[in-house]
């Protein structure tokens, strides 16, 4: 069964895109309102994303150490509840966190109130039932953290075609082959299609998180200059009328091409003197630490893995297509 990659890609995009749609977030405390408190009776309103709120959840304030439990807790609905609390003086003038139930919201808070800290007694901490498998809810991704299972795996396609069409560069230098020729800019033009629905997706992304389709980024302006880079090698295809002088210079730029996409995507975004939005690069913590865990990884290794081979069975098509075309012109 010399097809069995090609069912391996449909079953793992198919699978990699249903989970990535369909698994819900991790439930999290999303807002909390008023953002100041001061010392005496106060009321806050918190607002959850994918709670279940109900009567007898667990609601306190916490500054380091110190605790200040709720008086009264009213559950509004599922993801909407108020608390009231006796905030003492002695709390302390700094951020401070609201925990319902073990769902934490680091700095919902400021506290404006001065001292050595009282705790108003021991609270009890609950714990929020099992969600199941869950994505991690993390704070200004939330829902656009599922665009990590298409835009990157868009990226890592365009990568191994690019790769691959390096490796049939190689090899029409070393024969002369105009066959090796096509081949490799049959992979350039696959590859450029992963490339523009990796800065589709990723422009898409970016207005969701960072609020502007396109920022001055560096690895948003490397993967267009990238871009640009393989437009022009077709451009040089084009220009040159002799098929075998064609086939050596754009062989010969097409080396370089690949070498500046691995330096404009990986190693000067990653530079520290260089600023940048994306993690993991210009001194960023990279994306593993933040938000790739065990959920994650579970379909975003199998996404990657099927989106390549979807490229190297378009280019396949592409290919073959080509050398029919050919053989039908002579």
């Amino acid at each position: 069964m010399k097809h069995w990659w090609k069912f391996l890609a449909v079953a793992l995009l198919l699978t990699a895109s249903i989970a990535g749609l369909r698994v819900p977030l991790a439930p999290d405390l999303v807002h909390v309102s008023p953002d100041r408190i001061a010392p005496g009776e106060v009321t806050v309103t918190v607002t959850g994303y994918n709670t279940d709120f109900t009567a007898g959840e667990r609601v306190f304030l916490e500054n380091d150490s110190q605790r200040v439990c709720a008086t009264s807790v009213r559950v509004i609905d599922g993801t909407h509840l108020t608390a009231s609390f006796n905030v003492p003086a002695g709390m302390r003038k700094n951020l401070t966190d609201v925990v319902v139930s073990g769902l934490r919201y680091d700095g919902a808070l400021f506290t404006e109130a001065l001292g050595e800290g009282i705790a108003s007694g021991n609270c009890v901490e609950g714990h929020l039932a099992n969600s199941g498998f869950v994505f991690p809810n993390r704070p200004i991704l939330y829902e656009s953290i599922r665009n990590l299972h298409f835009h990157v795996p868009m990226w890592f396609a365009m990568i191994t075609l690019m790769a691959i069409s390096v490796v049939f560069s190689i090899m029409t230098l070393a024969t002369n082959s105009l066959r090796y020729d096509g081949s490799a800019v049959n992979a350039v033009y696959v590859g450029l299609v992963f490339c523009s629905l990796g800065l589709i997706t990723g422009a898409l992304w970016a207005r969701a998180t960072w609020g502007a389709f396109w920022t001055n980024d560096v690895k948003l302006n490397g993967a267009a200059v990238t871009a640009l880079i393989y437009l022009a090698y077709l451009v040089l295809r084009g220009s040159v009328p002799d098929a075998h002088k064609r086939a050596r210079l754009a062989a010969i730029y097409n080396i370089f091409a690949f070498v500046l996409l691995v330096l404009f995507l990986f190693v000067v975004p990653r530079l520290n003197a260089v600023d940048s939005l994306h993690p993991g690069n210009g001194g960023n913590s990279p994306f593993s630490d933040l938000d790739l865990d065990k959920r994650l990884r579970m379909v975003f290794y199998p996404a990657v893995l099927g989106w390549i081979l979807l490229g190297v069975w378009m280019f396949n098509l592409r290919d073959r297509a080509a050398r029919l075309a050919e053989q039908l012109d002579r």
